[in-house]
């Protein structure tokens, strides 16, 4: 079977040779609805693109480094499945390390992308905040954006907001007359916790409340982490009537406890989670939470490393997006008499 050329892809979309190959090489401004065509028009005569001549003839490899946590989870699977689509719509590969949960790795991995001299490189590792090293060979290799903090900063950030994903369930279960509110956290030791419980804290004293520690349990970001510091919440506070959970798998043990203890949701208790987790529609009862965007953000961290890569003397502007409530069944007035 003869191979397809570039020529024979511009005359299927009916457009220029040389539009054809800006599209494939991911370069020029073409418009969105002409892009589009030219890509189905590729895939529908089986146009396989050369990529060791295009590397060649760009000097770039072509090629993404993406560190991330463990992408068995869906949270992070969201932000890959965002960065491989957008990648693959300018033209690029990439290369996916997957770390050990206390991210020990993360120095090696960077290091093996490096050598593979990829064009940029994506982080997204929590163990990032307080890595001195893994700071220092990012500012000193290719390219790169995080989706976490950096220790030492000079790395452009994509985040979603942050004060909403605390702030808006805390408003949103002071509204509905509550006022023992508990909070079950993520690893204290990762900033996004630390930020979600310091703005916890703020919303309560904002609306007249104490913070009360012992309203406040870790729940290690797991269901069964969740469950278990329900149980400790509800020993030694029984009065709590809402709880406040900092993701979604969290809040699947938190609703399982609470069951185990004869606390209805929400007649009794309402429990608001963080993430919009796509179990978090079928649990009993479905969750209200925040909407996180993390599919987009893994979108805009290739943007945003492209930005990057075609102006490395100037590093472009962070990039956070909006986050917002989904209200479902697991959250009602405070019980009478709270």
């Amino acid at each position: 079977m003869a191979s397809v050329s570039l020529r024979d892809v511009a005359a299927r979309a009916n457009v220029s040779f040389q539009t054809v190959s800006k599209v494939l090489n991911g370069k020029g401004n073409v418009t969105p609805a002409t892009r589009q065509r030219i890509i189905e028009a590729a895939e529908e005569i089986g146009y396989i693109p050369n990529a060791l001549a295009r590397s060649l003839q760009s000097r770039s490899s072509l090629t993404l480094g993406v560190i991330t946590v463990d992408f068995s989870n869906t949270t992070p699977a969201q932000f890959l499945v965002g960065i491989e689509r957008e990648a693959r719509r300018h033209g690029l590969s990439v290369i996916l390390s997957s770390l050990e949960p206390d991210g020990s790795d993360c120095v090696r991995y960077l290091r093996v992308l490096m050598e593979r001299r990829v064009d940029g490189i994506i982080m997204n590792a929590p163990a990032t905040e307080e890595d001195e090293e893994v700071g220092r060979l990012l500012r000193a290799g290719p390219p790169s954006v995080s989706l976490h903090d950096i220790a030492g900063g000079g790395v452009p950030f994509v985040g979603l907001e942050s004060e909403g994903t605390a702030a808006f369930p805390i408003r949103h279960l002071l509204a509905l007359g509550h006022r023992r509110i508990a909070m079950v956290t993520g690893f204290q030791r990762r900033h996004s916790a630390q930020r979600r419980t310091a703005i916890y804290r703020q919303v309560l004293t904002e609306h007249g409340l104490p913070y009360d520690p012992l309203l406040v349990e870790d729940g290690e970001w797991e269901v069964e982490g969740g469950y278990a510091a329900t149980h400790r919440l509800l020993d030694r506070a029984p009065g709590i009537t809402a709880i406040y959970v900092q993701n979604d798998l969290m809040a699947v043990g938190v609703l399982n406890a609470l069951h185990e203890r004869g606390r209805r949701v929400p007649d009794d208790c309402s429990v608001v989670g963080c993430d919009d987790h796509p179990v978090a529609a079928r649990t009993i009862p479905p969750l209200t939470t925040v909407h996180m965007p993390f599919f987009d953000a893994g979108a805009a961290a290739v943007r945003l490393l492209l930005e990057r890569i075609a102006s490395r003397s100037t590093p472009p502007d962070d990039v956070i997006l909006p986050v917002s409530m989904v209200y479902r069944a697991s959250t009602a007035s405070a019980p009478a008499g709270d």
